[in-house]
């Protein structure tokens, strides 16, 4: 039997219980109310890095959803699955939509546009709030560049029946103007006409006002920015390269479109290529190229920001995302106001 505490422990030791159950007590609530709602959105999409003296920023224009086994070809819906599972991944897969800002000090170069309202509401479409959210104005932009004229590239170029971007040149290959414009003769029975109608609606404005320029096959368009010709998705398909101080950036396009397919397999091509077999090619002898030299690459639709290095794995490649920074150990070069 256990004999009681005398009174003055008992009293001490309750106070010291009841001092340390109001020390414990504000970090408990002391009821539950109606739970926060759900966001369920993301932040407006930017990532900023330095090339040298250029700043490059990564703008996200969204994602859309993409069912890879039935845009794969060269291959078949068992292999993609395959693939995709290795990334844990399943059909359909959302894929970026990536533009990049590149500010030389003296001028102000987007490259590709976004999909703009083509694909409907939520999807895409969030290009000019990416835009402005990275600290710029779309009246800012000197020259608009397309790696081709594909609605994904080109549909943030116009906002309702005015130009998105009014003060800027706007410039692609003279072959992809000529091919989806109507100045091509070739034929054409094999891609889907609305490519074209959505391509005139999109490009030509900026005809009519006057700034729509074309370039030809390795054409420098301002100092440090050079186009080098990639055909094969489209006939105009570009790349662009950015040097500044010995450091390189090549902006791919849709040289890939799905890198847990393409990567382990480049021969795989996809329904939306014009000419097929020729972009095989000119993908695979840039993937070659560019492990080999480590370029920092650009694309338009791996995880945003889409920015990284290939290296070569077994029969394939994969993928290295350039590691994050703050950015907080630099200052970005500034547009001249001239």
């Amino acid at each position: 039997m256990h004999r009681p505490l005398p009174r003055g422990v008992f009293l001490a030791v309750s106070r010291t219980l009841t001092l340390g159950a109001l020390a414990v007590a504000p970090l408990l609530p002391s009821a539950v109310h109606a739970a926060a709602p759900q966001v369920r959105t993301q932040a407006p999409g930017f990532y900023r890095m330095m090339l040298g003296d250029f700043e490059v920023t990564a703008l996200s224009d969204g994602t859309v959803p993409q069912t890879v086994a039935e845009v794969a070809t060269r291959t078949t819906p068992d292999r993609v699955e395959e693939l995709l599972s290795r990334d844990h991944l399943q059909d359909p897969v959302e894929l970026s939509i990536n533009a990049f800002l590149i500010n030389t000090g003296t001028a102000l170069v987007l490259v590709d546009t976004g999909v703009g309202g083509f694909f409907g509401p939520d999807v895409g479409g969030k290009l000019q709030q990416s835009l402005r959210a990275a600290g710029y104005q779309p009246e800012q932009i000197d020259l608009v560049l397309l790696t081709h004229i594909h609605s994904d590239h080109s549909g943030g170029l116009m906002s309702a029946t005015r130009r998105a971007f009014p003060n800027a040149i706007l410039q692609v290959h003279a072959r992809e103007a000529a091919f989806w414009l109507g100045r091509d003769p070739r034929p054409k029975g094999t891609v889907d006409p609305k490519y074209f109608e959505e391509a005139k609606a999109m490009v030509e404005p900026y005809g009519v006002a006057g700034k729509l320029k074309t370039f030809g096959d390795g054409d420098s368009l301002v100092p440090g920015i050079r186009a080098v010709a990639t055909p094969g998705h489209t006939p105009g398909h570009s790349v662009y390269v950015v040097e500044s101080r010995g450091q390189r950036l090549a902006l791919w396009g849709d040289l890939m479109h799905f890198g847990s397919v393409q990567l382990r397999e480049p021969s795989v091509t996809v329904a939306y290529d014009v000419d097929e077999r020729a972009a095989a090619a000119q993908r695979a002898r840039a993937f070659t190229e560019a492990a080999k030299r480590g370029d920092l690459l650009g694309f338009a639709h791996m995880p945003f920001p889409g920015l990284g290095r290939l290296a070569s794995e077994w029969r394939g490649y994969r993928w290295i995302p350039v590691n994050y920074s703050s950015g907080q150990r630099w200052q970005p070069a500034k547009v001249s106001a001239d």
